[in-house]
């Protein structure tokens, strides 16, 4: 079980890249079903706006943040692997292989291709022109720079505080109903006979 939780918590940290494994680890569907999901790839992104797109890429440093997402992806998944799988003379070796794998399976391009199809779809022409004229002056560059900081911060604010709300809304509750209070600790008692942590007060 714990090898299979380590593949789940490094596909976790890929992404929208475990949907694609859980696609392609799917049972193979029938031949004209297969030709019908495949048919939306064929259509090829108009040449002069997926030069456009290109651009907008350069511009951005998308490639450059890929490049190093995807050098730094070893050095943060690894800890998480060797803690979820058992100990053995086995694990560095088969941690190893795994990203020799892994590293055959992920490339700039792939995740290239993948923008550009997003930029696509939800972009027009004159959409990524626009964009590409921001973020070439000084603010679009400071967008850049700063955007990808303010959704973590925005992001960890909003955990802690939801973290803090819930733990303030269960003791209110608690509070407010002793019984509930009473029926949890004895639970917690009961946990804790049979072995299981119990429930810190």
């Amino acid at each position: 079980m714990k090898t299979f939780a380590a593949v789940a918590v490094c596909f976790f940290f890929l992404g929208a890249l475990s949907v694609r494994a859980q696609d392609q680890a799917a049972p193979s569907p029938a031949p004209q079903a297969a030709a019908q999901d495949a048919a939306p790839a064929q259509n090829p992104v108009d040449p002069v706006k997926a030069a456009d797109i290109q651009r907008l890429i350069e511009v951005a440093g998308m490639k450059d943040l890929l490049t190093q997402t995807l050098s730094m992806m070893e050095t943060s998944l690894r800890p998480t692997l060797e803690r979820s799988l058992p100990p053995g003379e086995y694990r560095e070796k088969l941690i190893d292989l795994f990203f020799e794998k892994l590293q055959t399976k992920l490339t700039i391009q792939q995740f290239l291709d993948m923008a550009t199809a997003a930029y696509d779809k939800y972009f027009s022409d004159d959409d990524i022109k626009g964009l590409i004229q921001f973020y070439q002056t000084p603010l679009g560059q400071k967008t850049l720079t700063v955007l990808p900081k303010l959704t973590v911060e925005v992001q960890t604010a909003g955990r802690e505080r939801g973290e803090q709300a819930g733990r303030e809304a269960m003791i209110e509750v608690l509070a407010e109903h002793p019984e509930l209070a009473k029926a949890l600790q004895d639970a917690s008692q009961g946990n804790g006979a049979n072995g299981g942590a119990p429930l810190a007060h």
